[in-house]
């Protein structure tokens, strides 16, 4: 049976480095202070609105709440994302997507100021990812991938690794930051051929498809780690699942990441530990 890798113990352990550079900043007078900027009320942002408020009370880390309608004029919008930009008091701004149709969201996107762009989204913050270098901030769940592979001692360097899925939050973020890592790395995408027989290569697997237990035996090996980080939710079972049927893969590789309870767990650890990292760099006059 497969080593189950949980998150909990590793947000832990991240929300304790969190928590060291919040007192370091407080006794410097600076509170770090993360903005949350929603538009609308779409249940998924609301649900992880509360769970990045809770781990921000957690470790210290204040919480700006910014919320506008549905139907928020795009002037309005830019105006309120300037104003936040240009908030000394605010370290961090967490700007859910996507925004309304009548917002230019790769505008929206860009606007953000990488050193405040803790979600790691704008094409500031994914050159920092691409160059190897700390401008702007990675994705989180994407850094929460790398993160657990670290914290359970798995060994990056050498191994093949292949990432099923090419979105930007994920997909690209993790494979060059497992490349960074030394890793030899695939990435799979829908135009790919033979997706099930490059996946079976790997000894480690990222899952981030976004397709819902899509992933089954014939991706999988005895030799290889799982990182699943598709979440969704299933009606027929009535719970939640990831990208990867978790029962058959249990029975086959050698660790593997559940749903719930794994990558989801550390991405919000992630978020505010970027901002606790944004204050500090703020405090050294670092930008």
């Amino acid at each position: 049976m497969a080593e189950i890798l949980k998150g909990k113990p590793v947000a832990d352990a991240i929300g304790d480095k969190t928590k060291e550079i919040v007192e370091r900043c407080r006794k410097k007078g600076i509170v770090p202070t993360l903005a949350i900027l929603r538009v609308g009320e779409r249940e998924d942002d609301l649900s992880y609105e509360r769970g990045a408020m809770k781990r921000c009370m957690t470790a210290g880390v204040e919480v700006k709440n910014v919320v506008l309608p549905a139907d928020v004029a795009e002037e309005k919008f830019f105006e309120t994302l300037k104003g936040l930009n240009e908030d000394e008091q605010v370290h961090g701004i967490l700007m859910f997507r996507p925004l309304p149709a009548q917002i230019d969201g790769e505008k929206a996107r860009n606007m953000l100021l990488p050193e405040k762009d803790v979600d790691g989204c704008t094409d500031g913050s994914l050159s920092g990812v691409f160059t190897n270098t700390d401008r702007g901030f990675a994705p989180c769940t994407a850094q929460a991938a790398m993160e657990i592979l670290k914290y359970y001692g798995i060994e990056i360097s050498g191994k093949r690794a292949v990432v099923i899925g090419r979105s930007l939050v994920v997909g690209r973020p993790v494979a060059m930051m497992l490349m960074h890592e030394n890793a030899t790395v695939t990435i799979c995408h829908t135009r790919t051929k033979d997706v099930p027989g490059i996946a079976k290569e790997a000894q480690i697997l990222i899952a981030a498809s976004g397709q819902m237990e899509s992933i089954g035996r014939d991706y999988l090996q005895e030799d290889m780690v799982v990182i699943d980080v598709g979440i969704g939710w299933n009606t027929e079972k009535q719970k939640l699942c990831g990208d990867v049927r978790f029962e058959e893969a249990e029975t086959i590789v050698q660790a593997l990441t559940p749903v719930p309870g794994g990558v989801g767990s550390v991405t919000t650890g992630i978020l505010v530990h970027h901002v606790a990292q944004a204050a500090e760099k703020l405090s050294s006059g670092q930008r």
